[in-house]
């Protein structure tokens, strides 16, 4: 089932996981962070994980950075990059929010990585959800 945000598309795939794709070239603000958790609490109530689709090229706020996918029940986030450029985006972000203690795995979109991301990520849940 897909779900438009003010920024991006997010698609239940499952009970526990959700894709999202943020629409091209958006600078994703605090603003959208909070519109993006406020769905995200709505829908998911126990442990969840995201399969984050970069086949757009998109930036992200300072701010935006600091508090994305930060809520409580987020368990995992597989991130699909298509290019080094989105590479680097993803470990600068993992990196400013290592304290948080992400489970992160990037996947090469050029590589199925796709489906390596949903598999990993049902994995990961099943793991802690039984």
């Amino acid at each position: 089932m897909k779900h438009q945000l003010s920024f991006a598309t997010i698609t239940l795939l499952s009970d526990c996981i959700a894709e999202v794709v943020v629409n091209k070239d958006v600078e994703i603000s605090l603003e959208m962070v909070e519109e993006y958790e406020a769905f995200l609490a709505d829908k998911f109530s126990n442990a969840f994980g995201l399969l984050v689709n970069k086949i757009h090229h998109y930036h992200f706020s300072f701010e935006a950075k600091l508090s994305i996918n930060s809520h409580e029940n987020l368990k995992a986030i597989a991130v699909v990059n298509y290019n080094e450029e989105s590479e680097l985006v993803t470990k600068d972000i993992a990196a400013i929010r290592a304290i948080d203690g992400w489970n992160l795995k990037s996947f090469s979109g050029l590589d199925l990585g796709w489906q390596q991301g949903f598999d990993w990520l049902k994995k990961e849940l099943s793991a802690i959800n039984g």
